[in-house]
């Protein structure tokens, strides 16, 4: 079979440039932003054709992240967020679950002559509230259950 003599028969398939459109000379393979993709409507960026912007002075603002503080039964350094100084947390202990489970406990075991009582005179017992020794602000509490 022939090929109708009007119609000339390409010898080799298009190449991937011609067949994509992809200029080889263009430097960067993606589309430039605010240009559609069939390369109408490019928009220039919105300082071409103006003046530059004057010497504004431009504001700086310093921000200090501080790590959440995880209270236990100790003292902790850090900066009050009440009075903003640096200062090291006051200890104070209240009586907590621990305490009155253990008191409970020692009542079960026969200890009720006031032997029960004893978990309250221990402060490993006691839940501990941390407070600013400046403004004396409650800053944390350490739960021990």
């Amino acid at each position: 079979m022939s090929a109708p003599s009007g119609n000339p028969v390409p010898s080799a398939p298009p190449s991937y440039e011609e067949a994509v459109g992809i200029n080889m000379n263009y430097p960067q393979p993606y589309p430039v932003p605010g240009q559609k993709p069939d390369g109408k409507g490019m928009n220039p960026p919105p300082h071409m054709g103006q003046p530059p912007p004057a010497n504004n002075p431009i504001t700086v603002q310093t921000v200090y992240v501080q790590r959440p503080v995880v209270f236990y039964d100790r003292p902790v350094q850090m900066c009050c967020p009440s009075c903003n100084q640096m200062i090291v947390t006051r200890l104070s202990y209240d009586s907590g679950a621990l305490t009155w489970l253990s008191c409970g406990g020692l009542c079960l075991l026969g200890c009720i002559l006031g032997c029960c009582l004893i978990p309250f005179c221990i402060d490993a017992l006691k839940d501990v509230d941390h407070t600013c020794p400046k403004c004396s602000a409650l800053i944390g509490s350490y739960k021990r259950l």
